[in-house]
C-alpha cells in the first residue's frame, strides 16, 4: 500500500479542476448501475468513453492540468457496489503529478466514520466527496455528526453536490432520486457547527443559486465550484459574485467526463464571463490554496 502524497508542481499547471469523476475502474466495473449511466449519458448528451483512472491522468497531464478524483459511494441507496476508494487513492499514489483523491463513504453505513479515518490516515485522501440526492441522505441530520467531526479534526475537505442533478433525470419518478435533498441551504448548519471543516458547494446549484450564495456570502468555510454547467448557463448572480466578493473562494470544476475542461474553458473564453486579474484564482489559485498544495 502506498499512501498518497502530492508531488504537484502548481508553476507548470495551467488549472487545478476539483470536480472529476472516476466512473469506471481498471477492471470495467462501473459506478453506476447501467439503467442510470445511460440515462446520464442521454441527460448530458454525452456518448464518449468512460476512461478508467490512469487514463484520466494522462488526459490532464497532457492538459497541464491537475485533478481532484473521486466516486460515489451509494451502495444501500443503489444497492450497487461502489467502486474501491482505495484503488482510487493507490492510483492517484502513482499519478501524483496531476491526481489528488478524495474518498467517498455512505452516511448511512454504520461503518462511515470508521472507514473515512482509514481512508485518510491509511490513504492519505484530502477530502470527501457526497452526492445527497443519490445518496438518499439529509445533509442536515446531526446524526451525520461524527462524520463531519472526522473530516474537520482530519483537516480535510468536505465536497457536497448541490441543485439539479442529471443522475435519474427522465427516469420513471426520477428514480425516486429526491431533489430537495441536495439544497445549498441544508449545509448552512453544517458549516455553522463545524466552523473549520473546509466545505465545496458543487456546481451551479439551480434553482437555488440564491441559497448557495446567501450561505457562501455568510460562512466563510463554504466554497463554490463551478462544474456540471457550460459557463454559457451560469446564473449572473453567480457570475458577479465569483468576481467581487467570492472570487477568493470560487473554484474551477468540470465534472469530467460528462463535462470536459476543454469545452468548459472554450465556453468560458467566448463568453468573457471572468475578469482577466479573478481567472488565476477561479482556475488554479483558490484550489491550492484550499488543498494546501505547495505550502500555500
Amino acid at each position: 500500500m502506498t499512501r498518497y502524497e502530492p508531488a504537484i508542481d502548481l508553476d507548470a499547471l495551467t488549472a487545478i479542476d476539483v470536480h472529476v469523476h472516476i466512473e469506471v475502474d481498471a477492471h470495467g466495473r462501473s459506478s453506476l448501475p447501467a439503467d442510470l449511466s445511460e440515462a446520464a449519458s442521454k441527460y448530458f448528451s454525452a456518448e464518449g468513453p468512460r476512461p478508467d483512472l490512469d487514463s484520466v491522468a494522462a488526459y490532464y497531464r497532457e492538459r497541464k492540468m491537475a485533478a481532484v478524483v473521486f466516486t460515489v459511494d451509494a451502495q444501500t441507496q443503489l444497492d450497487h457496489p461502489p467502486l474501491s476508494n482505495e484503488e482510487i487513492a493507490e492510483g492517484a499514489a502513482r499519478n501524483n503529478d496531476v491526481l489528488i483523491p478524495f474518498g467517498s463513504v455512505d452516511p448511512r453505513r454504520t461503518d462511515a466514520v470508521d472507514r473515512a479515518r482509514r481512508l485518510i490516515e491509511d490513504h492519505g485522501v484530502r477530502g470527501f466527496k457526497f452526492h445527497p440526492t443519490v445518496q438518499g441522505f439529509d445533509p442536515s441530520d446531526e446524526q451525520h455528526y461524527g462524520l463531519y467531526a472526522a473530516l474537520q479534526d482530519a483537516g480535510v475537505t468536505a465536497l457536497f453536490h448541490t441543485g439539479q442533478t442529471g443522475i435519474g433525470a427522465g427516469m420513471p419518478g426520477g428514480r425516486g432520486f429526491r431533489l430537495a435533498l441536495s439544497n445549498p441551504m441544508l449545509l448552512d448548519g453544517v458549516a455553522a457547527d463545524f466552523p473549520d471543516l473546509q466545505i465545496i458547494m458543487a456546481h451551479p446549484s439551480v434553482p437555488w443559486q440564491d441559497e448557495a450564495l446567501s450561505v457562501a456570502t455568510h460562512k466563510h468555510n463554504t466554497w463554490i465550484d463551478l462544474s456540471g454547467w457550460s459557463p454559457n448557463y451560469f446564473p449572473e448572480s453567480l457570475v458577479r459574485a465569483a468576481n467581487s466578493y467570492l472570487k477568493g473562494r470560487v473554484l474551477f470544476g468540470s465534472d469530467f467526463p460528462l463535462l470536459t475542461p476543454d469545452r468548459w474553458q472554450r465556453d468560458a473564453a467566448a463568453a468573457e464571463l471572468f475578469k482577466p486579474e479573478v481567472l488565476p484564482g477561479i482556475l488554479k489559485d483558490n484550489a491550492a490554496r484550499l488543498l494546501r498544495l505547495g505550502g500555500t
